[in-house]
C-alpha cells in the first residue's frame, strides 16, 4: 500500500523548508547559484574533509551560459592540497548539477579568520547520528538475516540502520 503525504497547508501549517526555498534560490541566484544544492549541501557533496578547508563563493557562467566557473575560497595554507583535488571537486559538483555544468573550479585564498563581514569559520559541522539501541540492531540483523549473499545482507542491514537513525534524528 503507498504512502500518501498528508497536505499540512489544510490544516494551517507549512513545511519551513516551503517557506523559505523561494528566498534560498533568489539569494543563491544572485551568487551564480542555480543549484541552491550546492551550498546547503556542501559537505555532502564535495566530502567533509574538502569542505573544512574550502567553501564556494561565486559560479560564473561564460558566453552562452556553458563553461562556468566555481570560485572556491581557502585559507592560503591549504591552497595548494585544494589544488591537488580540483578535478574530483569539479567532478562532484557537476554531479549535483545533474550535467557538465562547471568548466572550471578556482581558488581564492583568505586569511584563516575569512572575510571581514562574515568571518568564513572552515570547519564543516559534523553531522552526529544519534546512537541504536542494541535491540534496534538486533532487530535490523534479524530481519536481513535470511538473504544469502553477504554483500547484500550488510547492505541491507546498513540501509536499515540508515532508515532507523534518520527516524529518530525526526
Amino acid at each position: 500500500m503507498p504512502v500518501t503525504r498528508r497536505n499540512t497547508s489544510t490544516f494551517g501549517f507549512k513545511p519551513t523548508s516551503d517557506l523559505l526555498q523561494s528566498r534560498i534560490r533568489k539569494a543563491s541566484e544572485t551568487r551564480g547559484f542555480a543549484v541552491s544544492r550546492l551550498l546547503t549541501h556542501w559537505a555532502e557533496i564535495v566530502g567533509v574533509e574538502t569542505a573544512e578547508i574550502a567553501h564556494p563563493v561565486n559560479v560564473s557562467y561564460g558566453r552562452g551560459g556553458l563553461g562556468a566557473t566555481l570560485t572556491v575560497l581557502t585559507t592560503g595554507a591549504q591552497a595548494p592540497m585544494l589544488q591537488v583535488q580540483l578535478p574530483k571537486i569539479r567532478e562532484k559538483v557537476n554531479a549535483c548539477y545533474g550535467y557538465n555544468a562547471i568548466a572550471k573550479v578556482r581558488i581564492t585564498q583568505t586569511a584563516p579568520t575569512g572575510f571581514a563581514e562574515g568571518q568564513i569559520q572552515f570547519r564543516a559541522k559534523a553531522k552526529t547520528k544519534p546512537a541504536l539501541a542494541q535491540t534496534e540492531i538486533e532487530t535490523i540483523k534479524k530481519t536481513a538475516q535470511n538473504v544469502q549473499n553477504d554483500g547484500l545482507r550488510n547492505a541491507l542491514e546498513a540501509l536499515g540502520a540508515n532508515v532507523m537513525t534518520k527516524s529518530k534524528s525526526n
